[in-house]
């Protein structure tokens, strides 16, 4: 099994990577095929279901989709040219994508959010259609946004979701009984391994170059969110915090009055600032999603800032421990919030912070499977319920909280010495199983919890 550092944190915009960069990339693909068909096309339609009917337009789903299908993908997003585009698009009733003809699209009677029965293969599903001169379809694909921005067609889904069919790597473990066996026979770390496996599918500029662009894109996203305050869009009023927070904490700096316990405060503003620039509709990386963006930058600012020893250079083997542990929980559980709720969303992140803290600090291989089993253990059963469907309540602070597990988990494992009764195993089965039992009204529905238990305007 493999699953890339770069298929884990992708650059993208927010404010979720199953509601606005899957549809987003999902039209691409329809775009793509549509090229590769003879067919002479003249309009276009859609619906979106399940969760992204629920709750796609606080997750601007239906925005995503419109740009998508005009040619917009999420890695080259440029905001200026997106609303220009998207006012065309109300004025002309048309999109022209790059290599097609202009094509009819009314968003308002040619997008339908269909809120009966899920689609069978995900909580959230998409359906695009290409129709002709006289308005019948003559192309349709039906396309599921599995978390993470990940997507697959129904006909990739039913062969199998976790299929690789790429060249060979050298350690290709699909559990983490796998992975600490292969790390003991080859006396390698786990970021050893995983950079092995990069190096022989991208080669090792592309992982060094990938690498570094992936953390300046978290660090800026951190930055702005500390430097930008007021209020968040979608109605609900959610003023931003982190920008406050860290002020009122650097004007608290030798005063000899601060708690210990403040540094709890600089992690959940760095976690916080990037969920408010997710929840702007900013760009920011997937870790592994957008909903769950900041717990490991903030992990990794609150290392090189205020750990001794921390040094940038070791940022690679932070971020491809992570991703191996993420790559464990997606392939055998879920990283989609719609489908397995929130412990699947910050639960995965702040394993994988946790794990990529443990490994920069000197753990051994089990010592960081045990990090990561710590944190993940300490979600189970988290819901995902976001008021008015925006990733703001309880997103945001939720962010910070899964950020200072992260830390709580990787120091509680360097202090054993990897030996634990709960393996990390059987704890993203339990995962899944929880997942697959929760209500539909607890994974990314707003049909429950605090969704519908405080005021929603």
């Amino acid at each position: 099994m493999f699953l890339s550092v770069f298929d884990m944190f992708k650059v993208g915009i927010g404010p979720s990577s199953s509601h606005t960069m899957g549809p987003m990339v999902a039209a691409a693909r329809f775009l793509d095929r549509m090229r590769a068909e003879p067919f002479h096309y003249a309009g276009l339609r859609g619906s979106l279901h399940g969760s992204l009917a629920f709750t796609g337009v606080g997750h601007a789903s239906d925005r995503a989709t419109i740009l998508g299908l005009a040619g917009f993908r999420p890695d080259t997003y440029d905001a200026e040219a997106a609303e220009t585009t998207l006012e065309q698009i109300r004025e002309t009733h048309t999109v022209t994508p790059p290599g097609l003809p202009e094509l009819a699209f009314h968003p308002k009677d040619d997008l339908i959010f269909d809120f009966g029965p899920n689609l069978p293969g995900h909580a959230n599903g998409m359906i695009l259609m290409a129709t002709d001169a006289q308005g019948d379809v003559i192309l349709q694909e039906t396309y599921y946004s599995i978390g993470g921005g990940f997507v697959m067609t129904e006909g990739e889904l039913a062969a199998g979701r976790n299929t690789d069919e790429g060249d060979p790597v050298p350690y290709p473990f699909k559990s983490a009984v796998e992975m600490l066996e292969m790390a003991e026979r080859s006396g390698k770390s786990i970021a050893a391994m995983k950079r092995a496996n990069e190096v022989a599918r991208g080669g090792p500029e592309n992982l060094r170059s990938g690498v570094a662009r992936i953390w300046q894109v978290m660090d800026d996203c951190i930055e702005r969110g500390l430097s930008t305050d007021g209020t968040l869009p979608g109605g609900l009023g959610v003023k931003r915090r982190a920008k406050g927070i860290r002020d009122a904490l650097i004007a608290e700096r030798g005063t000899n009055l601060s708690a210990p316990h403040k540094i709890n405060d600089w992690m959940s503003a760095y976690a916080m600032a990037v969920n408010e620039e997710n929840a702007a509709g900013g760009q920011v990386v997937t870790a592994p999603t957008n909903g769950a963006a900041g717990v490991v930058p903030a992990v990794i600012k609150y290392w090189l800032d205020h750990v001794p020893g921390a040094h940038e250079a070791q940022i690679e083997e932070f971020l491809l421990t992570a991703a191996a542990i993420g790559g464990l929980v997606k392939f055998n559980a879920s990283i989609s919030g719609a489908e397995a709720g929130c412990q699947a969303e910050v639960g995965s992140a702040s394993a994988m912070g946790a794990a990529g803290l443990a490994a920069v600090l000197g753990g051994t291989p089990a010592q960081i499977e045990n990090a990561a089993e710590i944190a993940l253990e300490h979600h189970l059963g988290m819901t995902c319920d976001p008021v008015r469907g925006l990733v703001q309540v309880p997103c945001i602070e939720r962010n910070g909280l899964g950020a200072i597990k992260a830390v709580s988990a990787a120091s509680l494992a360097l202090r054993g010495d990897g030996t634990h009764l709960v393996p990390l195993d059987a704890c993203i089965e339990t995962m899944r199983q929880t997942g697959a039992d929760m209500s539909e009204k607890y994974k990314e529905t707003s049909l429950g919890g605090l969704a519908v238990n405080i005021p929603n305007c």
